[in-house]
């Protein structure tokens, strides 16, 4: 139970310390920052299904999350041709420069708390 506890105590510093920084310096919380670098990382697109895993978050809030990053004019949604059930996301042009920027941040930070870098 000590070590679970520790691990919790661990993720809250790095959580709230990422979600503190990334939100200060671009606007961003830690849920917006997973979900670019994992487009940034799949070429710039990926199956919604995906980023959800990647985020560790329900369908319903990955479908929120992507619907907000839309308006902000980070993704953008398609259709998978081959799958019409399947929903494409992708980074847009404001979404890399954005996950260029944020990225040296949340590296610094996990750093910092956790003395790791990439």
């Amino acid at each position: 139970m000590r070590q679970w506890h520790e691990l919790l105590a661990r993720h809250a510093a790095v959580f709230g310390a990422l979600e503190a920084k990334l939100q200060k310096r671009h606007g961003i919380g830690v849920n917006e920052f997973e979900a670019l670098e994992r487009l940034a990382t799949c070429e710039y697109k990926c199956r919604a299904a995906d980023l959800t895993q990647a985020a560790q978050l329900s369908q319903s809030t990955t479908s929120r999350l992507i619907a907000r990053m839309e308006r902000e004019g980070l993704v953008e949604r398609a259709m998978c041709d081959m799958d019409r059930r399947g929903i494409f996301v992708m980074l847009t042009e404001a979404g890399r420069r954005l996950y260029a920027q944020a990225k040296p941040t949340h590296r610094a930070v996990l750093e910092e708390v956790l003395g790791a870098g990439d």
